[in-house]
């Protein structure tokens, strides 16, 4: 009747990963050998962990990845496809969105930038960030439908409030002036202040010329790359070898 008791209690209270750990800690009579402390850490443990599993629930559907479930952990490390584990591991901390420094990864198609892009967001949803992850062409469709129905502030604060930007295949096709200005706004609220990752097929050197017009190509690559971590990858397309190997 007191368990009982006890189970509503904890279930009133919402902490339903702690009430069903105690309920199993009273099935499972090995727990009868730990003391009150070892037992109340573990109801305390479940509780947390299910709370923080929840969290990164909600925080992955807000990303809303392109591949969501890619994970660091995931991440093949190949011969023919070199990847600096020392700046992953560097990556995997976090420490980049702290201190509002950007990513860049570029590489042909096929060779895993989204899949890392994707790996580097859910992390930093892990950690506790904010991510948004976007392609840069439906970008620009919801841009300029942001500002056929006036929602372009909005959702201008939007992208401004996001810790971490994901921009995934920057570069595909020639910008117009709207898209230039668009861009620079985005990055303009961002500088300094908040961390983006973009994934392109165009090497770095290739951005000035791509974005067109000097004034703004000199004002997006300073605000984009003076700061950025840089990964370049090469090899085989991974598409095209997967598709080999089942065929």
């Amino acid at each position: 009747m007191l368990n009982s008791s006890t189970h509503d209690k904890l279930s009133a209270l919402r902490l339903h990963e702690m009430a069903h750990a105690w309920q199993e800690q009273q099935r499972i009579a090995d727990h009868d050998a730990l003391t009150f402390d070892e037992r109340f850490g573990l109801l305390v443990d479940a509780q947390w962990l299910g709370r923080e599993n929840r969290r990164l629930q909600r925080s992955l559907k807000e990303a809303r990845l392109r591949l969501a479930q890619a994970s660091l952990e995931a991440i093949e490390h190949r011969p023919q496809r070199p990847l600096d584990k020392a700046l992953l591991r560097q990556l995997a901390t976090g420490r980049w969105i702290a201190e509002h420094h950007n990513v860049v990864i570029t590489g042909p198609t096929g060779t895993g930038k989204t899949f890392i892009a994707c790996a580097l967001a859910h992390q930093a949803c892990r950690i506790g960030h904010r991510v948004l992850y976007r392609r840069v062409p439906r970008l620009f469709e919801e841009l300029a439908l942001a500002h056929a129905d006036g929602s372009y502030t909005r959702l201008l604060a939007r992208f401004a409030r996001a810790d971490v930007l994901v921009l995934d295949d920057w570069g595909l096709a020639p910008l117009s002036d709207a898209d230039r200005r668009d861009l620079l706004e985005i990055f303009e609220d961002r500088y300094g202040l908040r961390s983006t990752l973009l994934t392109s097929q165009l090497p770095t050197e290739h951005w000035h010329d791509h974005l067109g017009e000097a004034t703004v190509a000199d004002a997006i690559c300073d605000r984009v790359l003076h700061n950025a971590h840089r990964i370049v990858l090469t090899g085989p397309s991974w598409r095209k070898e997967n598709a080999q190997l089942d065929a």
